[in-house]
């Protein structure tokens, strides 16, 4: 995913603490049915992608995500974590993508 581009500063309902965030991680892996397969959330700044996911269920995402809209940090959120469910950017992972982001 390409970095969102805006002006310098964020409105204040779009930065969020950390908690908060994880709290958005856990709730979308509830939603998804992979909380069992998370087993870390870590957060450091990264120069080239916005989050990652190991197959051992160790999500790291971008500091800079908790600057970036809501909408922004979800569509990061799911995509992450159904690589838990799915490993690759094929049609089922993307079909998945889709169906969960358009609700």
């Amino acid at each position: 995913m390409r970095k969102a581009i805006g002006p310098d500063w964020q409105p204040l309902e779009e930065a969020v603490p950390i908690d908060v965030f994880r709290a958005e991680v856990w709730a979308w892996a509830k939603r998804l049915g992979v909380t069992e397969r998370v087993r870390e959330i870590h957060f450091r700044t990264m120069k080239r992608k916005w989050a990652s996911c190991s197959s051992r269920g160790r999500l790291t995402f971008n500091t800079e995500l908790l600057q970036q809209s809501a909408a922004f940090r979800r569509q990061v959120i799911v995509h992450e974590l159904l690589h838990l469910k799915v490993p690759n950017h094929g049609k089922l992972f993307n079909a998945l993508l889709k169906a969960y982001l358009d609700r």
